[in-house]
């Protein structure tokens, strides 16, 4: 019965490894793609987000924050509108940069 158990749970181990090596690269894509988002997005709103973390920081400190306010708000419009422009290979970075 032990000669015959053994070729059996041997097929099966190397299966298992190769299922684990997987999972891995999977995860490992997922990473990459979260993170070529993130830089997008971030590419795309990251003066409104400064410009809004900014008028937090100065609204708690008792400062007046209406100028970051105005910054961040003018910067959304911007963004909008290059959300709007057609964007191909000749130019898909054109109007991202301020």
């Amino acid at each position: 019965m032990n000669r015959l158990a053994r070729p059996v749970l041997a097929a099966r181990h190397p299966v298992a490894r190769r299922q684990a090596g997987q999972g891995m690269t999977e995860y490992i894509i997922i990473v990459a793609l979260i993170a070529v988002a993130a830089i997008g997005i971030y590419t795309l709103f990251g003066q409104t987000i400064r410009n809004q973390t900014a008028g937090l920081a100065l609204e708690m400190s008792g400062q007046d924050a209406a100028t970051a306010i105005g910054n961040a708000q003018t910067n959304a419009n911007t963004a909008q509108t290059n959300a709007n422009v057609r964007k191909g290979l000749d130019n898909f970075n054109a109007s991202n940069r301020p």
